[in-house]
C-alpha cells in the first residue's frame, strides 16, 4: 500500500470526531461513518466546531479549518468506507459492539491491504483480529482524549498482527503529526495500566470521607505537577468510560486495585458520567 490519503472513521463521538479531524487537517480524504443521519449531522457539528474553536484560538487559520473541512466526508453508510486504504473505529468501548464494527469493515473494505484499526483503550487487541479474516492486518490505535491536543498514540500489536502492519501505522502516526509508542497487548496496555489503579484510589480516598474531590486534585496538581487532578480527569474521561475501561483490567487479571469503586459503580447508575452529562466530581456544562 502506497502514503495513506484516503481514511475511514467509523464513529463520531469525542474519540472519532477528533481522529477525523486530525487526519483532515494532515491533508488526508476522511469519510466519517456513523450509525444513523442524527448522529452523522451531530458528528458534523462537533468537528465543525472544534475547527472553528482552533481559528478562534490562534491554532488555524481560516483557510486551512476550511481546507480541513474540503477533505470531510459523511455516511450512515458503512458500505462507503469500501475504498479507504486505512480505518480507524472509535464506536463505543464495549467487545461486542467494536467486534461486529470490525467484522463488518472486513467484508466491506475492498484493498485487500487495508489496514482496520481499534481506537479501543482497554480491550485486548487480539481478541478484535480474530474476528476478521484479516488479522494480520488488525492493530490498536488508542488516541488521548482531546486527540486534536494530546501528541500520544498507543500502537498495539496483536501476536496476529504483520511487522508490515506494525511500520504503515507507525509511519501514519507520524503523517498525522502525533508521536507514537509500541504498547503490550494487555488490558490496559501501557497508560491505562499505570492510570486506571491512581483514579480508582482518588475515588476511593473521596468515598471513604478521606478527603474533598477539590483537596485531592489540588494536592495532586500542587504537589506532583500534574496538569490536572484525578478526580477533574475522570471527569474528562466520562465515568462510564473509566468503569469499563477497570472492568477490562479487572477480568483479565483479578486484581483488587482494577476493580471499579462502588462509588463510581452507582454515579454512573446515576447517569452522573463527567463533563459529557453536565456533572460527575464536579459540575460542568454538559
Amino acid at each position: 500500500m502506497d502514503h495513506v490519503t484516503r481514511f475511514g472513521v467509523v464513529g463520531s463521538g469525542l474519540m472519532g470526531s477528533g481522529i477525523a479531524e486530525v487526519a483532515a487537517r494532515h491533508g488526508l480524504d476522511v469519510r466519517v461513518a456513523e450509525a444513523t443521519p442524527d448522529a452523522v449531522e451531530a458528528g458534523r457539528r462537533r468537528i465543525t466546531a472544534s475547527l472553528d474553536q482552533g481559528v478562534r484560538r490562534g491554532k488555524l487559520t481560516e483557510e486551512q479549518r476550511d481546507q480541513a473541512l474540503a477533505r470531510l466526508s459523511f455516511t450512515h453508510d458503512l458500505g462507503d468506507l469500501a475504498d479507504r486504504q486505512f480505518v480507524v473505529e472509535a464506536v463505543a468501548e464495549n467487545r461486542a459492539i467494536k467486534t461486529d464494527v470490525l467484522r463488518a469493515l472486513d467484508k466491506t473494505v475492498e484493498d485487500s491491504d487495508a489496514i482496520l484499526a481499534t481506537n479501543t483503550s482497554s480491550i485486548p487487541i487480539v481478541d478484535l483480529a480474530i474476528a476478521t479474516e484479516r488479522p494480520g492486518q488488525v492493530i490498536g490505535m488508542h488516541f488521548f482524549n482531546p486527540v486534536p491536543v494530546q501528541r500520544l498514540v498507543e500502537l498495539i500489536p496483536a501476536l496476529t498482527t504483520s511487522p508490515d502492519t506494525m511500520k504503515r501505522t507507525r509511519d501514519l502516526t507520524g503523517q498525522l503529526g502525533k508521536e507514537p509508542i509500541q504498547a503490550p497487548d494487555r488490558s490496559g496496555f501501557v497508560v491505562n495500566a499505570l492510570l486506571i489503579p491512581y483514579l480508582l484510589s482518588a475515588v476511593r480516598m473521596v468515598e471513604s470521607g478521606g478527603a474533598r474531590p477539590e483537596d485531592i486534585d489540588r494536592g495532586m496538581e500542587l504537589g506532583c505537577a500534574h496538569p490536572m487532578g484525578p478526580l477533574r480527569l475522570l471527569d474528562l474521561i466520562g465515568l462510564d468510560t473509566a468503569q469499563a475501561v477497570a472492568e477490562s483490567m479487572y477480568e483479565e487479571f483479578k486484581e483488587p486495585l482494577y476493580a471499579p469503586p462502588a462509588l463510581l459503580r452507582r454515579m454512573v447508575t446515576a447517569g452522573h458520567l463527567g463533563r459529557k452529562s453536565g456533572r460527575g466530581f464536579y459540575t460542568h456544562d454538559a
